[in-house]
């Protein structure tokens, strides 16, 4: 068994452990609290447990720290808490490009077994390398098996991962959980770029191994598989008995409770407000009586004065006894309300296009592209248009080239084969690496960057708020947000872009989005009026934003 410290760091995605035997419990972490480095506190002495054979997913609205909190069980991050395990944890990551570097070979965490093994067979007898291969002859073979399970038998250890697509680079990591065996797994968003036949392969995966599990999902259909439902909070990790249709119900309970609290809330602070101006207009004609009868009645005018002090003390304690309730029930009534807009749903304004529907945009006859060395990417030639106020959904299996075509819809590539025309027209593409984000600049100058509308600064401030980026986040680097801020975040610039795009494309615009922003963009969609380009393998999503027609791409048998 390995430290984690003895790992290559070419092999980033999978971490094993010395592990402490825990009673019935396959991780247990206690007093968990991460800071990022800019001194944004992210979460606070969390606690959490997992049983052994347990299938748990972990939940919570984008940026709440979920794929922090996994790294930080497998020992990728440093933390202050006590974190113990019964059994080797395997961790497949959430990709964005970062490990574009490493070869398969090192992605499934085996390069130097395999490096050993042919050093042996070439004549190599050094003790160094028997001890590299720990007498894992079969390697070679587990590894070919592990791929040909995963639909990539046509990959190579020695293939760069930057070569593949963002679903054969998924399967990589997940024919890894398989080679190693591992007790405990950790899945950060495994359903990510994988067409519907490879989520299936995922499903049955997930369903067969005796492996404890612990994932962040968006799949409302891997979040069906489990049985239990561990909700992350700033300060706590909440337990729900059940997977994502029952905490579901649950949230939605939670939710009409805590409205009704704050309605209870808002009007009680009313009336109290109401029964302050009503005393204090009661005691000021209470004390003008005074002073009139007390002029009548010929009172010394010490005396006078000190009815007329007690009087003014009495109305000034009365003051502060109304004042005290009526700011304990506004900071309640605010707190409530923070609760309230923590747990609401993103809200999107797209803007709408200028151009008449149905111009000719592209045109593209007998269309293929080959990279070097290789054959074209399908077998045959595409015919295509693509009109304005168009819904068009491009579909295949993972490796079929479709953000390849999507390059050359856009020009970024010259086609090897056949004519495409383009017109005059603008576009955002947002695509699964959300490279349009700088990393080096902070959230409010990525914002402002695409201010072509000149919105002054709190216009721009009130726009990150209402697409629920805290003020506390508003300087931090780009680089620390999670995908589904980074895509929230890409939203927010289109919003205050100058001019809304001719055609808007989304490459897997699902996959990183919480389950309630899936809901809101879709909504956004449905009214947005002109062209829209998607890439996507969640069908429930197409039919709702309401894709009119998709191009099938089935790429070269291999």
């Amino acid at each position: 068994m390995l430290l984690a410290a003895a790992l290559r760091p070419s092999g980033p995605q999978f971490w094993f452990h010395p592990l402490a035997p825990i009673f019935l419990m396959s991780i247990v972490a206690n007093h968990l609290s991460y800071t990022h480095a800019d001194g944004h506190l992210l979460f606070h002495d969390l606690h959490l447990a997992v049983p052994s054979g347990g299938k748990a997913s972990l939940v919570g609205p984008n940026g709440a720290g979920k794929s922090t909190l996994l790294r930080l069980l497998v020992g990728q991050l440093p933390t202050t808490g006590e974190i113990s395990r019964s059994e080797p944890a395997y961790y497949v990551p959430q990709h964005l490009g970062q490990y574009d570097a490493l070869t398969v070979a090192e992605a499934l965490g085996v390069a130097g077994k395999l490096q050993a093994l042919h050093a042996i067979l070439a004549g190599d007898a050094s003790p160094e390398q028997f001890a590299r291969l720990d007498d894992d002859w079969s390697i070679e073979e587990r590894v070919q098996a592990a791929l040909a399970h995963w639909q990539l038998p046509h990959l190579a250890p020695a293939q760069p991962l930057g070569g593949l697509s963002g679903g054969e680079k998924t399967k990589v990591f997940l024919a890894g959980a398989q080679l190693h065996g591992a007790g405990l797994l950790l899945l950060d968003e495994p359903s990510n770029h994988l067409d519907a036949a490879s989520r299936q392969l995922l499903y049955d995966f997930l369903g067969r191994t005796p492996a404890t599990l612990l994932v962040v999902s968006h799949d409302r259909a891997l979040l069906r598989l489990v049985d239990l439902t561990l909700e992350l909070l700033p300060d706590e990790v909440a337990v729900y008995s059940g997977n994502y249709d029952f905490y579901q119900t649950q949230k939605q309970t939670q939710l009409a409770a805590l409205q009704a609290h704050v309605d209870a809330t808002a009007k009680t602070l009313q009336q109290a407000r109401q029964k302050a101006r009503d005393v204090a207009e009661q005691r000021h004609k209470q004390d003008a009586r005074g002073t009139a009868q007390g002029q009548k009645k010929g009172l010394p005018r010490i005396v006078a004065g000190h009815l007329k002090r007690q009087a003014e003390q009495s109305s000034a304690q009365l003051r502060e006894v109304h004042h005290a309730k009526i700011d304990g029930l506004s900071q309640d009534l605010q707190q409530l309300r923070g609760q309230l807009r923590e747990q609401q749903v993103l809200k999107i304004d797209l803007s709408h296009s200028d151009l008449h529907r149905g111009k000719i945009l592209v045109d593209a006859q007998g269309l293929d592209f080959a990279y070097p060395g290789q054959p074209p990417l399908w077998p045959q030639p595409l015919q295509l248009q693509l009109r304005s106020g168009q819904r068009l959904r491009i579909s295949g299996p993972n490796g079929a080239g479709k953000t390849t075509l999507l390059r050359l819809l856009l020009g970024q590539l010259a086609p090897t084969a056949g004519q495409l025309h383009r017109a005059d027209f603008t576009h955002f593409y947002l695509d699964q690496e959300y490279s349009l984000i700088d990393n080096r600049r902070t959230v409010f100058e990525q914002l402002q960057a695409y201010n072509s509308r000149q919105l002054l600064e709190h216009e721009l401030k009130t726009v990150l708020h209402y697409h629920q980026f805290a003020p506390e986040s508003w300087d931090r680097p780009c680089a620390g947000l999670s995908g589904g801020e980074k895509m929230k975040l890409l939203l927010c610039c289109l919003t205050v872009s100058n001019r809304a795009p001719d055609l808007l494309i989304l490459d897997e615009p699902t996959n990183n989005l919480d389950l309630g922003s899936q809901q809101e963009l879709t909504e956004a969609l449905k009214t947005f009026r002109g062209t829209l380009l998607l890439i996507s393998h969640d069908q429930h999503f197409a039919d709702d934003i309401g894709v009119e027609s998709t191009i099938e791409l089935l790429g070269q048998k291999r």
